[in-house]
């Protein structure tokens, strides 16, 4: 289903009965067919496995793989038991499950997603670039042959770069409009309406429990104000909102929380040879240019930082300073560089138009230096941000892994790479952390990576934000963050109840 006419939200009759009084069936347990309304602003442009969408969206009709474990270890999903060598990651599949449109799981299913999403154009590509082959090895067994040691692959298949899909939905190409997943929900597509509503209606050969929600409506209001408004009529039960909107919901039965979900960052895509950011010097120019706490004081909420990743994740280094803000410093980089004349278009969304707009409008005071912002619709913004088409771009970025992020961006082959250019000092203590696999020495290989990125300007001005889930207290129980960390516009779905 593609990108949406803003819903209406005030006098709008929305389908579906949210917090419906649960009903005892025959055998004595509790079942419920109530229906959450959820809203996380847009709709995908593309339902394919390895397409960038959200996941509140992603996570309605998909399962991964591998799911975070509590103690930080990836736990069964999918996939019961998995064996890790260095040379092969051999995942044992769950017996019994069925994709909505009445194709297996199986070993060939897996096959099939892996190699769709490994040989796609998108940044989720990446991270899939470490599996050489993969081998059925029969029913229920698949073998993901691995070009090197590659530690993080497991806890890559938590994430959103596999969502596992049904293989013919996948051959025949209607995966890209009708996402069929292994869910509890199964889109319904007579129950939707396009441009408004999605209907996910319960799957009865589901292989797992039943969740709270025995179906889910989901919505595309993508303005705050409009969203709150829905909430606060009883239209939605779940939304994403912004901190600004909060003061609504005082005095009311709306409840609120926050989590971290955001890291962005500024990519530098045209950095080949005669491109635009050619030189090392420019790049920095436009790092120490901007400003990122006045973006930081404008929306009341988030963080600057040096890096992407934190104190205590793999990849941290505490020896990166990162770029701060240095007006002088910038235009004498600048100069260096040979003062180039910048013309060029960045594009935008919604929800980080005004970021890019501060952070241009700083960086044109390093001299000639002009960038156009187009503000796109979401699903299109998502596609295309990243595409090549443009020679700079700002998004999240919600790598795990110091792997997965060089593998996504920085590599020359990364699919988020377009220039295709890698410094041989960059390739070189990449290739070393690679093989150096998860031996002690890995983690300091690993921060030589992300220090190399840094001193290269290939990517700065890192924010890190929240995300902010507003709900009918009186409509849904037990809201939290999703268990993905660092996932932004999700929910915790699985552990939501109706409230009788």
């Amino acid at each position: 289903m593609r990108s949406v006419t803003l819903l209406a939200v005030t006098g709008v009759l929305i389908a579906g009965c949210s917090a419906a009084e649960p009903e005892a069936d025959d055998g004595g347990t509790t079942v419920s067919d109530a229906t959450l309304r959820v809203n996380f602003g847009q709709f995908p442009e593309n339902w394919s496995p390895g397409q960038e969408m959200e996941g509140g969206p992603l996570r309605i009709p998909y399962e991964t793989l591998l799911a975070p474990g509590e103690d930080g270890q990836p736990a069964p999903f999918l996939a019961t038991d998995y064996e890790l060598t260095a040379d092969a990651l051999t995942l044992t599949l769950r017996e019994g499950v069925t994709f909505h449109d009445g194709e297996p799981f199986n070993a060939e299913a897996v096959k099939a997603n892996v190699e769709f999403v490994r040989d796609g154009a998108t940044a989720y590509a990446g991270p899939l670039q470490a599996v050489a082959s993969v081998d059925v090895v029969d029913e229920y067994t698949v073998r993901l042959n691995l070009t090197g040691p590659t530690p993080s692959i497991a806890n890559t298949l938590t994430t959103r770069v596999l969502p596992i899909a049904s293989p013919a939905a996948i051959a025949d190409g209607s995966i890209a409009q009708t996402p069929v997943g292994t869910s509890p929900w199964a889109y319904d597509e007579a129950g939707s309406v396009i441009g408004t509503r999605m209907l996910f209606s319960a799957f009865d050969d589901y292989w797992g429990d039943e969740p709270g929600f025995a179906n889910v409506e989901l919505y595309a209001i993508d303005e705050a104000e409009s969203s709150a408004a829905a909430l606060l009529a009883g239209e939605i039960d779940i939304t994403d909102t912004e901190i600004t909107t909060l003061p609504r919901f005082e005095g009311s039965n709306i409840e609120s929380l926050q989590y971290p979900a955001i890291r962005n960052n500024l990519f530098f895509f045209d950095r080949g040879p005669g491109g635009t950011f050619e030189s090392v010097e420019l790049r920095q120019a436009v790092c120490y240019a901007i400003d990122v706490d006045q973006f930081v004081k404008v929306e009341g909420e988030g963080e600057s930082a040096t890096q992407h990743f934190v104190e205590g994740e793999l990849g941290y280094n505490p020896d990166i300073e990162g770029y701060p803000t240095d007006l002088a410093q910038a235009q004498e980089l600048y100069e260096a560089a040979g003062s180039p004349s910048v013309d060029v278009e960045m594009v935008a969304a919604p929800y980080n138009a005004s970021q890019i707009e501060i952070y241009m409008t700083q960086a044109a005071e390093i001299g000639d230096f002009n960038v156009s912002v187009q503000t796109l619709p979401p699903p299109q913004y998502n596609g295309e941000w990243n595409s090549g088409k443009y020679p700079m771009g700002l998004s999240s970025n919600d790598e795990l892994t110091p792997f997965e992020w060089y593998s996504a961006w920085f590599a020359a082959d990364a699919p988020g790479n377009p220039s295709g250019v890698e410094s041989a000092e960059l390739a070189d203590a990449a290739a070393a952390a690679i093989a150096a696999g998860d031996s002690e020495e890995a983690a300091d290989l690993w921060a030589e990576v992300t220090k190399i990125i840094s001193e290269e300007a290939l990517t700065c001005a890192h924010q890190r934000g929240v995300e902010t889930l507003a709900w009918n207290a009186d409509a849904v129980a037990g809201v939290d963050a999703p268990n993905e960390p660092w996932e932004p516009k999700s929910v915790n779905y699985r552990e939501l109840t109706p409230v009788s």
